[in-house]
């Protein structure tokens, strides 16, 4: 398959804006993927369609960032992990698609030419040194989330503002009030087990939706209340989420409440809590009463 490619983001840009436009660029090739699918008729073979996405994306950031930021380091999930990574200052920690099989699928319901619009494009830079909300040598210095089939970035660069957190924060004011129920991004097919048992309350719903980074940033943009997951997660699922909904002021932990730490000798992290801050100590309540280990002092 042949695709789009966007001009490669100047090295002037500081890395907020880098981030931004890499994640925006990556999009853009995986919408020319579907296009043209469009217009050879609108027939395809899904895995080649995913394979197709995954590589051509990888090969665009990876040129982009070899322009804008040659001499830093990169851990992504379509490319080998070099170790000598983990002694860098700065490490770009990509996703070039996330949410393969969202993709590379058509809504049952949709008309001729639509598809689905929940994956995402992460791009985070974890930064030796900084304070970034997470733990460890280094933190996540900046990041963006893009939704290409929505037509939206999500960014550090560009918070969220008083007038979405004031929404927001009523919310949260009325799950307290017991007004309406706590709202938790779910997988479509494989919710954790403690997540189902969470459902069976009357005080919690679920909303099923696709990738990580959309489940992460439908919590930033106040779709759901929190996003929690027990099934184990890679770096590169959660880094760019993760800055974007701490930049915004959201609690982003593992699901015991230790912090979170990126770049490390193994990429694997096994779970992941993010939570409008206001409602971080009600759910871990919750999250305690069907089973789940709180660390003493994470409710607070």
């Amino acid at each position: 398959m042949s695709t789009t490619t966007p001009v490669f983001p100047e090295p002037v840009l500081d890395d907020a804006a880098l981030a931004a436009a890499l994640a925006e660029g990556a999009g853009a090739v995986l919408l020319s993927l579907r296009d043209e699918v469009d217009a050879a008729g609108g027939g395809f073979e899904p895995r080649r369609l995913k394979d197709a996405g995954d590589a051509a994306a990888q090969a665009w950031l990876a040129g982009a960032l070899a322009h804008a930021r040659p001499d830093d380091a990169v851990l992504s999930e379509e490319a080998k992990d070099d170790s000598a990574r983990t002694g860098a200052d700065r490490v770009w920690i990509i996703d070039p698609l996330d949410g393969t099989r969202e993709f590379a699928e058509r809504p049952a319901d949709g008309g001729a030419g639509s598809w689905r619009d929940d994956f995402a494009v992460h791009v985070a830079l974890w930064v030796r040194g900084a304070d970034g909300g997470t733990s460890g040598p280094g933190g996540l210095a900046a990041g963006a989330v893009a939704l290409p089939a929505r037509g939206v970035v999500h960014t550090t660069g560009a918070p969220s503002s008083d007038r979405d957190l004031e929404a927001r924060d009523a919310g949260a004011r009325a799950v307290l009030a017991g007004e309406r129920p706590l709202r938790i991004a779910a997988s479509r097919s494989r919710p954790p087990a403690f997540v189902a048992e969470l459902a069976g309350r009357d005080d919690v719903e679920l909303v099923p939706m696709g990738s990580a980074g959309v489940k992460v940033v439908s919590v930033v943009d106040g779709t759901v209340d929190a996003y929690v997951h027990g099934g184990g997660q890679y770096e590169w699922d959660s880094a760019a989420p993760v800055a974007v909904a701490l930049a915004a002021g959201y609690d982003c932990t593992r699901l015991d409440g230790t912090p979170l730490e990126y770049n490390r000798q193994d990429p694997w992290l096994p779970d992941l809590f993010v939570c409008h801050p206001s409602l971080a100590a009600h759910l871990r309540a919750a999250l305690q009463g069907v089973g789940v280990a709180i660390k003493e002092g994470a409710q607070s």
